[in-house]
């Protein structure tokens, strides 16, 4: 490797149809910040739009739902109503405006569904067999007809990704415990008809949604993640690899174009200390055979990856690497692990808080006080506004500039709970650039906001706080 070669990690590489610019994803994350309808709002748009700031990365939507029937949490995105499909359009759009990409996992709850979220409007938990996860409710066994009424429902919600969303294309959820891993496992499908007993028959449901999908969107628009290895929900075959085997194998067979296969190759063990990966992280190789089977096609590996061993992983076998919760507390990782600048450290009892901006919108970007102003990634410090003690529900900040090729605004508040909230917008070559923000009416201890640029040129910022205007 020279100077003028970049690390694999750092390289672009081609997706499905889009063009990245390095090999770090965003994994789907369960973040429960939907609403009562499961329709996505501004907590949403502010996290996604957060993570595309670099450009050309890749996002992988949480699990998003078919429809209600197939749902399982609270406050869990679907992509069914017109109401949610617009939710999701609206966050598709800022991530592109980034230039950035995103991929909707799709899924169905299955037997993991949570009765609260089901009975309530009268649909069964429903999966492969009358097998229940440990401690949880029975399943209903489904239909044959039924099975046929998901392939649709999965067509459905791939059609209203791509085509009315706005999503680059669609992740297939295999994976994770839920119902299309429940079918293809031995352990939770006990079926006798043609959707149970042999390999061939526990894999024909998600081979049937796939083809349903492809042909709805195409195959470069659709990927698929599976976990071989899987525990989690009670899954678990003896043995795998003759199953997954005959899946990719069969999967390629039909479908040689997709965009991807995303893998979560071993069961993560232990307790994650926050902010560090300190699970055992031995490589297996003899769970090497997805790759080998998908090569030389795009393949993302997640499971607890840092700097280094993303690095190593990308050198010797070009994946793309998922990072999960690294992510949620870093919204700049793709920056962040480029120029090894320092980690934050993420907080579990914050994950899953239905919606709450508490641990989903207010991680920062990186800072690092402007030396001679200019701060440790090149840009250099125009104007600085500090406010303390004061009641704020509206922040307006407009940056105008005759010739500025990039204008970087970060502005940041401190709440009365000492919960720190952040943004920061990035306007490309645009010589203008409108935050708005609304905020809740509260008084708050400090306002910070700084303004950037990536050149010598002057710029005008004009501030507005609630009805007053600051130039």
């Amino acid at each position: 490797m020279t100077s003028s070669n970049p690390p694999k990690l750092f390289q672009p590489i081609k997706v499905g149809d889009v063009q990245l610019q390095h090999h770090i994803v965003l994994a789907p994350l369960t973040r429960l910040r939907a609403n009562a309808k499961h329709v996505h709002g501004d907590l949403a748009l502010d996290y996604y739009t957060q993570r595309a700031s670099t450009p050309g990365t890749l996002l992988i939507s949480e699990g998003t739902s078919l429809r209600a029937e197939a749902g399982g949490w609270s406050n869990e995105p679907h992509i069914h109503t017109d109401e949610q499909v617009a939710g999701w359009k609206r966050i598709t759009d800022a991530v592109h405006a980034k230039g950035s990409y995103m991929f909707c996992q799709i899924f169905a709850h299955g037997r993991a569904a949570y009765p609260e979220a089901l009975e309530p409007l009268g649909y069964d938990i429903v999966g492969p067999s009358p097998i229940p996860i440990q401690g949880r409710p029975t399943p209903r066994e489904l239909t044959v007809k039924e099975i046929k009424e998901y392939v649709c429902w999965f067509a459905e919600a791939a059609h209203n990704a791509v085509h009315r969303a706005g999503f680059d294309g669609v992740e297939v959820h295999f994976a994770n415990g839920y119902l299309l891993n429940q079918f293809i496992d031995d352990g939770s499908n006990h079926r006798t008809d043609e959707y149970g007993g042999s390999i061939e028959n526990r894999c024909r449901f998600p081979l049937e949604v796939l083809d349903a999908v492809v042909k709805t969107v195409g195959q470069s628009k659709v990927a698929f993640r599976v976990s071989p290895w899987e525990i989690f929900q009670d899954m678990g075959m003896k043995d795998p690899v003759p199953t997954y085997t005959y899946l990719i194998k069969k999967i390629l067979e039909d479908f040689p174009l997709l965009a991807y296969l995303h893998a979560i190759e071993r069961r993560v063990k232990g307790v994650t200390v926050a902010g560090s990966n300190s699970e055992d992280k031995e490589y297996d190789e003899s769970k090497n055979f997805l790759r080998q089977l998908w090569k030389p096609r795009p393949f993302i590996s997640a499971g607890l990856f840092n700097r280094e061993t993303a690095l190593e992983r990308a050198e010797t076998e070009g994946d793309l690497i998922a990072f999960g919760r690294l992510f949620i507390s870093n919204p700049d990782l793709p920056l962040r692990l480029k120029k090894n600048l320092p980690l934050t450290p993420y907080n579990r009892e914050t994950f899953y808080v239905p919606e709450s901006p508490v641990g989903y919108i207010d991680y920062p970007f990186y800072t690092e006080e402007p030396v001679n102003g200019v701060d440790q990634l090149g840009w250099r410090l125009v104007a600085s506004w500090r406010c303390r003690r004061f009641q704020l529900a509206f922040l307006c900040i407009r940056v105008r500039s005759q010739s500025c090729q990039s204008i970087r605004v970060r502005w940041t508040v401190n709440s009365p709970s000492c919960i720190r909230r952040a943004s920061e917008r990035r306007c490309g070559s645009n010589p203008s650039h409108d935050s708005n923000n609304r905020l809740l009416g509260s008084w708050y201890p400090t306002l910070s906001i700084d303004i950037y640029t990536a050149d010598d040129q002057s710029v005008v910022v004009v501030l507005r706080l609630n009805d007053m205007l600051h130039i």
